[in-house]
């Protein structure tokens, strides 16, 4: 069964003030941070986690413009210090050229410096890509221990069908849905009438590869989070009906205001 949104059934409190909730999707009981005193009120520090293809981009970007919270993608960390070259972005090139994974304290101490950065007019942070491993998890913990997990849990059908649509310009990088932005014309470019190409990686059985090394690496790190009771999980298939749960959560339950 597939839900267009999060389900949320209240069942009581527990007596260490968290709210327990059932899901009847997986049939089992999850802990939500709710009226706890250590979550910081007035201050997000969440992490997102969704799988490629969820729409975690797109959920992240409003809540970083919603709520005024400093994005602080894994990605975006390394290219920016590879361009600069920085000390670590020589290393990091050196360990990209030849298909290798950054160290995980290397990555760490990179998005520590990340933390520490003031940033004005900022309420805190919404880390994408990171934590990746429960060591990592364990570092963020002592560093800044987040108050805030969101999950989009999109079921992968629906992933599949939205990235095997997708086709690309290779001169341009334009890229087309079959679905929801076809090109004018079949298989052609709008702006050159080349023809489209689909890329290796998106066809259905790369996406759905990579779908369940995803699931492999996020299921010890959702479970992390769920027994501190700060995970959030959201159900659907649209982001645009994932959003305005993702919003009422951050804004209720964590008495934080929306800032237009």
């Amino acid at each position: 069964m597939v839900f267009s949104k999060p389900i949320r059934q209240c069942v009581g409190l527990a007596m260490s003030g968290r709210l327990m909730m059932i899901s009847p999707v997986q049939g089992f009981v999850r802990k939500f941070g709710y009226g706890c005193t250590d979550l910081g009120y007035g201050t997000i520090r969440a992490v997102i986690f969704g799988a490629p293809g969820s729409g975690k981009g797109t959920i992240a970007q409003r809540i970083v413009k919603d709520f005024k919270v400093q994005h602080i993608s894994s990605g975006d960390v390394l290219r920016s210090h590879i361009s600069k070259e920085t000390e670590y972005g020589k290393q990091i090139a050196d360990i990209v050229k030849v298909g290798g994974l950054v160290p995980s304290k290397m990555l760490s101490s990179l998005i520590e410096i990340e933390l520490e950065k003031k940033v004005p007019g900022v309420k805190g942070f919404l880390l994408d890509g990171y934590p990746r491993t429960i060591e990592q998890a364990g570092i963020l913990q002592n560093l800044k221990s987040p108050n805030l997990v969101v999950f989009l849990n999109v079921p992968f059908d629906t992933i599949i069908d939205r990235i095997k649509s997708r086709w690309i310009h290779p001169g341009s990088g334009r890229i087309y849905n079959l679905e929801f932005s076809p090109p004018k014309v079949e298989g052609k470019d709008d702006l050159t009438g080349e023809p489209l190409i689909q890329r290796e990686d998106d066809k259905p059985e790369s996406v759905l590869r990579r779908l369940e090394l995803y699931q492999m690496e996020a299921e010890p790190l959702l479970a992390y989070y769920r027994e501190r009771g700060v995970l959030q999980e959201f159900w659907g298939t649209e982001s645009n009906k994932i959003y305005p749960e993702v919003f009422k959560c951050i804004t209720e339950t964590y008495e934080l205001d929306a800032d237009y």
